[in-house]
C-alpha cells in the first residue's frame, strides 16, 4: 500500500465511486456472478421477520435486499457502503422490486456511526478485504451486534484460485505494468484469501462459533468482448491501467488477455471462468 493509510481510503473511495457507474451498467452480471455468496450468506444467519439487519460494503445491495424480504413484515434492512454512486445503483434496485423496508446510508466499515448492539445481523459481501483496518472493522461489526446476533461475510480467496481475476492481473505485469501476481500488498481482492487468517480475525473480534467454508463460482459472459468490457467497467484500477495506454497498447493488451483466456473460451464464443469465495458465520 502506498502512502499513508489515508490516502488509500481517500483513493479507494474515489475509485469506488467513479466504478458505481460500471457495476450499475453491470448490474445483471454482477449479481449473477454473486448470487451463490448472497444466498449463502443470507441462510447462514436465517432472518427473521421484525430482526434488523445491517449490510457493510454493499455495493448493489444485492444480499440485503434478499434478507430485506425475509425480515418483513417488521424488520428492516441498513444498506451502507462508502460510495453515495453505489447506493443510488441500490436504491433503484430496491424500486424496481418493490421492496420498501430498507434504508440507504453512507458507512465506513472501519467506524460504523450506529449505535452499540442496534442490529440482530450483520451481511458483508467481498467488503473486509479491501479496509486498511479489517480487524477494526470487525471488531465494529462485533460493537453495532446485539446479544446473540449474526454475521455473514464473504471475501475472495487466494488469487490463484481466481483465473477471472489473476489472467488480467498477470497480463498487465508481463508489460511492466502492475505486480507480478500474487505480489500485491495492502487491502486488495485477494488479501484475506486464507481460511485460517479470516477466521483468526473474526474471532479476534469477539466473535464466537465461527465456520468458514469454500464457495465455488462461475463468471459466465456471452463473449470475449463482454468479458473485456466488464472487467474494465467493475474494476477499477485494471481499468485505469489499461485506459491510460495508447490504443494500440491497449489493443495489444486486449488480444494478450484474449490467448490467456483460451481455455475458458467455449466453441460458440463464449466464456466461463471459476471461482472461489471464503464465506463466513459467526455469532456475537
Amino acid at each position: 500500500m502506498s502512502g499513508t493509510p489515508d490516502d488509500f481510503r481517500r483513493a479507494s473511495l474515489e475509485g469506488w465511486e467513479a466504478a458505481s457507474h460500471g457495476w450499475r451498467r453491470r448490474r445483471e452480471q454482477i449479481d449473477s456472478f454473486g448470487a451463490p455468496v448472497a444466498q449463502w450468506l443470507v441462510q447462514a444467519v436465517a432472518p427473521q421477520p421484525g430482526e434488523r439487519v445491517l449490510e457493510l460494503a454493499a455495493g448493489l445491495g444485492e444480499t440485503g435486499l434478499l434478507a430485506a424480504e425475509l425480515v418483513a413484515p417488521g424488520g428492516e434492512v441498513l444498506i451502507s457502503d462508502q460510495a453515495e454512486g453505489m447506493l443510488e445503483g441500490a436504491r433503484e434496485r430496491a424500486a424496481e422490486l418493490g421492496i420498501e423496508n430498507v434504508r440507504f446510508q453512507v458507512l465506513n466499515g472501519e467506524w460504523i456511526d450506529l449505535p452499540t448492539a442496534g442490529v440482530d445481523i450483520a451481511l458483508c459481501r467481498w467488503g473486509y478485504m479491501l479496509m486498511v483496518d479489517p480487524g477494526a472493522a470487525l471488531t465494529e461489526t462485533r460493537r453495532v451486534l446485539a446479544a446473540g446476533g449474526r454475521l455473514g461475510a464473504a471475501v475472495w480467496d487466494s488469487l490463484e484460485r481466481n483465473p477471472w481475476a489473476s489472467l488480467p492481473r498477470a497480463e498487465l505485469a508481463e508489460r511492466g505494468m502492475g505486480p507480478p501476481p500474487g505480489a500485491e500488498q495492502g487491502p486488495n481482492p485477494f488479501a484475506l484469501g486464507d481460511a485460517d487468517r479470516f477466521a483468526e480475525l473474526i474471532g479476534d473480534a469477539g466473535f464466537t462459533e465461527v465456520t468458514i467454508e469454500d464457495v465455488e463460482l462461475v463468471r459466465r459472459q456471452s463473449s470475449f468482448e463482454e468479458f473485456w468490457e466488464t472487467t474494465l467497467d467493475i474494476s477499477p484500477g485494471l481499468h485505469d491501467a489499461v485506459m491510460s495506454r495508447p490504443e494500440a497498447e491497449i489493443d495489444a493488451i486486449r488480444e494478450g488477455l484474449r490467448e490467456r483466456m483460451g481455455s475458458y473460451t467455449n466453441a460458440d464464443g463464449s466464456v466461463e471462468v471459476p471461482g472461489h469465495t471464503l464465506v463466513a458465520r459467526a455469532s456475537a
